[in-house]
């Protein structure tokens, strides 16, 4: 399987060699970022994306093998002004405000994708720089940071540096006492998730905690009105090896469907609220594909094998 473009792809398929294929169009992702979900714009960039699926249907009929066709996209996008738009500060100025004046932060808010976003993988202590970002002024200032600021969309992740664990929720109020009473109590945040010492993952919100391993509701549920499975999507991300510190999700305005990214990007995706966890697969209509909803890459993924493996044992049964 590789990514190729449309024209290598119709090229491949005429001479009939390759099993599976891939093309990616960006276009509608890149323009709804910076002009929203529903600007003119982005249907141009859908047209277009129609025009190429449509050349690629019309190169089938010619090819010497007939091939099927899955279109798919990996997220949605969710409108929204930005937290610096609605706040007046960004993000990063106000985490750095609720700290003591002599520590060290580095940002980057940005997951610009048209340099395929900026990657962050732990360094020998805590953290690693991998890529993208070779400059070394910008490895000098995160390699000293005692906080790491970093965004996609309307998720922001702090991480505090100066200690090699995950800092619990008491060690961070003993240490950082306003930290995550101000970032909670932030009218245009929605919930963050941190790790108790003795209660476990918590994801806390306004007016009320939800425990995520008991499934306890202290007050107000915090992760109402964030999809059916936010709370099963936390409890996973909240295994991984380098879960931050603080994980912050914004608000989510259910009557506007819009949230508040903490990059400058007007259509975003990356946390959680509203369209942009609602990605869509279109697919044959005599593939096998259970009743229950597919959740996440991982049954896409199992969704597209099994149903390869089916077309290899047909094609087999035919000969």
């Amino acid at each position: 399987m590789r990514e190729i473009n449309t024209e290598t792809l119709i090229g491949d398929m005429m001479i009939g060699d390759v099993d599976v294929a891939y093309s990616t169009y960006l276009g509608y992702d890149e323009i709804a970022h910076h002009s929203g979900v529903r600007d003119e714009d982005v249907w141009f960039a859908l047209k277009g994306m129609d025009k190429q699926i449509k050349r690629l249907l019309g190169g089938n009929k010619y090819s010497p093998r007939q091939y099927q066709f899955v279109i798919q996209s990996d997220h949605g996008q969710t409108n929204g002004a930005t937290f610096k738009q609605r706040y007046g500060e960004s993000f990063e100025d106000f985490v750095k405000s609720l700290l003591p004046l002599d520590v060290n932060m580095y940002a980057n808010m940005s997951s610009n994708e048209d340099h395929f976003a900026e990657v962050y993988v732990p360094f020998s202590d805590k953290f690693k720089f991998l890529k993208n970002r070779n400059k070394e002024d910008d490895e000098k200032n995160l390699k000293e940071s005692e906080v790491i600021v970093l965004a996609s969309g309307n998720l922001a992740m702090i991480y505090l540096t100066q200690w090699h664990h995950r800092l619990t929720y008491e060690e961070i109020n003993e240490m950082f006492p306003q930290l995550i009473s101000e970032i909670v109590n932030n009218e245009y945040i929605g919930f963050i998730l941190v790790r108790s010492s003795q209660k476990g993952d918590m994801a806390i919100g306004k007016n009320g905690i939800y425990y995520l391993g008991s499934g306890e509701i202290e007050g107000q549920n915090p992760l109402e009105g964030f999809g059916d499975n936010i709370a099963k999507h936390l409890k996973r991300n909240s295994t991984f090896k380098y879960t931050p510190d603080i994980l912050v999700n914004s608000f989510y305005d259910a009557e506007n469907d819009e949230v508040c990214a903490f990059e400058e990007l007007i259509g975003s995706h990356g946390g959680v609220g509203g369209s942009q966890s609602e990605p869509f697969i279109l697919y044959p209509s005599d593939w096998i594909v259970p009743d229950e909803e597919i959740v996440g890459a991982e049954n896409i993924y199992k969704l597209l094998k099994t149903n390869l493996e089916n077309i290899k044992e047909s094609s087999k049964i035919d000969k």
